[in-house]
């Protein structure tokens, strides 16, 4: 299982201390850092391919308005190409199909990889409670469906799971216990990914909502103003789209990160607190900004949406991609 752990903004994380030394070279040499080996190691795992629903289990009280903020991010990673000159959730995306082509096994799959909006699964009446643990997140992610899937669910702001806020903001991970795992058509049993994210608006905005919120520690600046004006479901999008990214490139734990199994780094793990070119502990770097409502962000999604999503570690030029 990989943990979006809350270490955007801490300084203790060795990994963020050299990352932002590799960035800081960056701006001094106002080019791309070069690096001699891969910070993501490969460990021979699968990763996803062919046509991917994402199935969307809404854990809670969601208001339409704050559920078609997520669905527009989720249409839009398979969006094509538009015209406009703005960077899209869709070419952020591309970043991951590089991690195909770095393995000969992978190659093929990366071209036929496709998400797209699946099931929506709705469980307003808190049928596990406001306070689960983590083997609960598993119970509720294997309701959607389980061959060709991501589960993710979503839980709201008055719901407290195990670890949040303290150590995580969201995780994903796959499970092929038997209680919750299906048959496939030669009887054996499978895995299946999920994800879990959770609305940190009145928990720990400051923590799994950054930069929308002020941080409770680290360097101090102003809360950029979030782009669909929900800093919880905005926030929510970061964490998600981080999670995404982990999943595909290491799906079942044997793919792409560096450290332990339990607790990797992957592709946007690996760039902390990164969302535009000049970011440093603190700063989410130069970003767009909207100029009749102020907000900030680096995509644009379908329906018109902006949205502001991570860096991803590039293994093209060993360095943190941004949009802007």
């Amino acid at each position: 299982m990989a943990t979006l752990v809350l270490s955007q903004f801490f300084l203790k994380l060795l990994l963020l201390i050299s990352v932002f030394q590799l960035s800081f070279a960056a701006r001094r040499l106002n080019q791309l850092v070069q690096v001699q080996s891969q910070l993501l190691h490969y460990h021979n795992g699968p990763l996803l391919y062919g046509k991917i629903a994402v199935n969307l289990i809404w854990y809670g009280h969601f208001k339409p308005s704050q559920k078609a903020i997520i669905t527009d991010f989720v249409t839009s990673l398979s969006s094509p190409s538009s015209q406009s000159s703005q960077p899209s959730v869709a070419t952020w995306w591309k970043t991951t199909e590089k991690y195909y082509h770095l393995s000969p096994k992978n190659k093929k799959a990366a071209s036929s990889l496709s998400l797209s909006l699946g099931d929506q699964i709705l469980d307003e009446g808190f049928s596990l409670g406001k306070s689960l643990t983590s083997k609960n997140l598993v119970e509720l992610a294997s309701k959607g469906g389980q061959r060709n899937a991501i589960n993710v669910v979503l839980t709201s702001a008055d719901v407290a799971v195990e670890g949040f806020c303290m150590s995580r903001c969201g995780t994903h991970g796959s499970s092929s216990s038997a209680s919750h795992v299906k048959k496939n058509n030669n009887g054996k049993n499978y895995k299946f990914a999920y994800i879990w994210v959770g609305n940190s608006e009145t928990q720990c905005p400051g923590q799994c909502a950054w930069p929308f919120h002020q941080p409770i520690y680290g360097p101090q600046s102003p809360p950029l103003v979030a782009p669909n004006n929900d800093v919880g479901l905005d926030g929510m999008v970061i964490n998600l789209a981080s999670l995404l990214a982990g999943t595909a490139t290491n799906p079942f734990g044997n793919g792409y990160f560096q450290g332990p199994a339990e607790a990797p780094l992957e592709a946007a793990s690996a760039c902390p607190g990164v969302y535009g070119k000049g970011a440093y502990p603190g700063y989410a770097g130069n970003l767009l900004v909207d100029s009749a409502t102020g907000a900030s962000y680096n995509v644009e999604g379908d329906n018109g949406r902006k949205y502001l999503v991570p860096a991803l570690y590039d293994p093209s030029t060993s360095s943190c991609s941004t949009p802007v």
